[in-house]
C-alpha cells in the first residue's frame, strides 16, 4: 500500500508542474499579442438595399427588445418610381434606421442613393465586390438584400466615395466633355479616312489638316475647287514652305459622294466645338467657388486649368477621406498591388484598373511634365530610361497625386518645384556617401565623417 502510494505521489507533482509552464507559455503568447483599431460593435438599426432597374429590395435588421441578443428582420420589395422611394423612406425613419447600405449596380444606385441622402439618412455605396456571396449559396434578391444587411450591421465593408452634390455636378459636365472630345477626335478621324478613300494625301503633307490651313482647303473642296494649285495656295505661315507637295496631295480623284460626305462630318465637328465651348463655359462657372484650388493646381507641372478641373470633380475637395497620400494613390490605383502566398509574392506588381477619367488625365499630366525642365520631368525621364515609358507615367502620376493632397489638405500650402537637378545635387552625393560608408564598415572600419571646411 505504501509502495502504491509511492508510484502515485509523483503524478500530482507532474500535472502541477505542467500547469505552471502551461501558464507560463499563455503568459509569453500574451505578451506577444498587439491591439488593434477593429471593433466588435454592431449597428443596431440598418438596411441594405438590392437595387434593379424597375424594382429594389429592401431589408431592415432591428434588435428585438423583448429578446436580449436577438434580431428582427423585414423585407419588402418596392418599385424605383420616385413615390415608392419616398414612402420607403418613410418607412426607414419610423423604424429608426440609421444607416442605408446598396450596391453599385449600373446607375441605377443614383437616384436611391440621392434621395435618401437628402431624407437625412446615413447612405453607403459599397462595391458589389466585396460583398459576393459565398460559395454554394442560392442566388435572389431578397437573399442578396439579406446578405448585404448581415454584411453591413457588422461593418465588414466599407463605403465608396461619393462626392457631394456640388462636386458630382461638376463631375458630369467633366466626364461629358471628355466624352466629346473623344467623338470629335472620331469623327476627325473618319474625315482622314474619306480623304484617303478620295486619294486626297493632305495629311501625310499637314501635321493637322484641321488647323486654319487645313479647314480653308476643305472649304474650297465643298465649294467645288478641284484645281491643286489653287488649293495649294490657300497654305498660310509655314505651310506656305509645303506648297509643291500640297499640290502632289491634292491631285486625287473628290467626287461629289466625297463632298457630301465630307460636308456631314464637318458639321458634325463644328456641332461638337461648339459644345464642348459651351461645356467649359458651364464648368468655368460651377469652378468659380474653388478658384483658389484650381490656381495652385495649375502651378503643378503638366497639370493646367481643365486638367485641374477634372482633378478637382473626381477626388474633390476634402482630402479628409484620404488619411494619407497613399490611400489616394492606392484609390486611384496608382499603387502596385499585394498578392502573397507561403512567403512569395504571386503575379507582377499590377495597379489594377481604377477611375478611368482620372487615370487619363494623370497619364496626360505626366506626359507633359515629362517634356518639361522641371523635378517631375526629370523624375519621369529617369525612370523611362530604365523601366519604360509605362512605370514612368505611373510613378510620376503619383507624385502629382501626392502633390495634389497637400496642396488641398492645406489652402495655405502653394506648390515649389525642386528642380531638375534635384537628384544630381542632393539625392546623387547622399546615395554614394551611404554606399561608400557600407563599403568601408564592410570591410572591418569605423567611419566617421567631418565635412570640410
Amino acid at each position: 500500500m505504501l509502495r502504491a502510494q509511492g508510484l502515485a505521489s509523483p503524478l500530482p507533482l507532474r500535472l502541477l508542474r505542467a500547469t505552471v509552464q502551461g501558464a507560463r507559455k499563455r503568459r509569453r503568447e500574451m505578451t506577444m499579442l498587439e491591439e488593434t483599431r477593429d471593433s466588435e460593435e454592431i449597428i443596431e438599426r440598418i438596411a441594405a438595399l438590392d437595387i434593379g432597374k424597375a424594382t429594389l429590395v429592401c431589408c431592415v435588421r432591428i434588435p428585438n427588445d423583448g429578446k436580449a441578443g436577438r434580431r428582427l428582420q423585414e423585407v419588402q420589395t418596392y418599385t424605383t418610381m420616385t413615390r415608392a422611394l419616398l414612402t420607403m423612406a418613410d418607412r426607414l425613419r419610423c423604424l429608426g434606421v440609421s444607416r442605408v447600405v446598396m450596391e453599385a449596380t449600373s446607375d441605377y444606385w443614383k437616384p436611391v442613393f440621392y434621395i435618401l441622402e437628402a431624407a437625412g439618412f446615413e447612405t453607403w455605396l459599397v462595391n458589389a465586390r466585396d460583398v459576393k456571396h459565398l460559395p454554394g449559396r442560392p442566388k435572389t434578391d431578397r437573399l442578396d438584400a439579406v446578405w448585404l444587411c448581415k454584411v453591413a450591421e457588422r461593418q465588414m465593408i466599407r463605403p465608396s466615395f461619393v462626392p457631394p452634390p456640388e462636386i458630382r455636378e461638376l463631375r458630369d459636365l467633366t466626364r461629358y466633355r471628355v466624352d466629346l472630345v473623344a467623338a470629335r477626335t472620331a469623327e476627325k478621324q473618319r474625315v482622314e479616312k474619306l480623304l484617303e478613300d478620295a486619294q486626297i494625301k493632305v495629311s501625310v503633307v499637314a501635321s493637322d489638316i484641321f488647323g486654319v490651313s487645313g479647314r480653308d482647303m476643305l472649304a474650297a473642296l465643298l465649294a467645288g475647287e478641284r484645281d491643286p494649285k489653287v488649293l495649294a495656295q490657300l497654305a498660310r505661315s509655314s505651310m506656305r514652305a509645303k506648297i509643291s507637295a500640297l499640290e502632289e496631295a491634292f491631285t486625287g480623284r473628290f467626287t461629289d459622294h466625297h463632298a457630301f460626305l465630307l460636308r456631314t462630318m464637318l458639321a458634325r465637328v463644328d456641332q461638337i466645338s461648339a459644345d464642348i465651348a459651351a461645356l467649359d463655359t458651364k464648368i468655368e462657372e460651377l469652378i468659380a467657388p474653388f478658384a483658389s484650388a484650381v490656381e495652385r493646381l495649375d502651378e503643378i507641372p503638366g497639370i493646367g486649368r481643365t486638367a485641374a478641373s477634372v482633378i478637382l470633380s473626381e477626388i474633390g475637395l476634402d482630402m479628409s477621406r484620404f488619411p494619407t497620400p497613399g490611400h489616394l494613390a492606392s484609390w486611384a490605383r496608382f499603387a502596385p498591388g499585394i498578392k502573397e502566398s507561403a512567403g512569395k509574392k504571386k503575379g507582377r506588381e499590377a495597379t489594377g484598373h481604377g477611375n478611368p477619367y482620372l487615370a487619363r488625365v494623370l497619364g496626360e499630366a505626366a506626359l507633359n511634365a515629362g517634356r518639361t525642365d522641371t523635378f517631375l520631368g526629370e523624375r519621369y525621364r529617369r525612370i523611362a530610361r530604365r523601366r519604360g515609358k509605362k512605370r514612368a507615367i505611373v510613378a510620376v502620376g503619383r507624385s502629382i497625386l501626392t502633390i495634389v493632397w497637400h496642396l488641398l489638405s492645406d489652402p495655405e500650402t502653394r506648390f515649389v518645384d525642386l528642380g531638375a537637378d534635384f537628384y544630381d545635387t542632393h539625392i546623387g552625393p547622399e546615395r554614394k556617401k551611404r554606399n561608400h560608408i557600407r563599403q568601408l564598415e564592410a570591410l572591418g572600419y569605423r567611419v566617421t565623417l567631418e565635412p570640410t571646411a
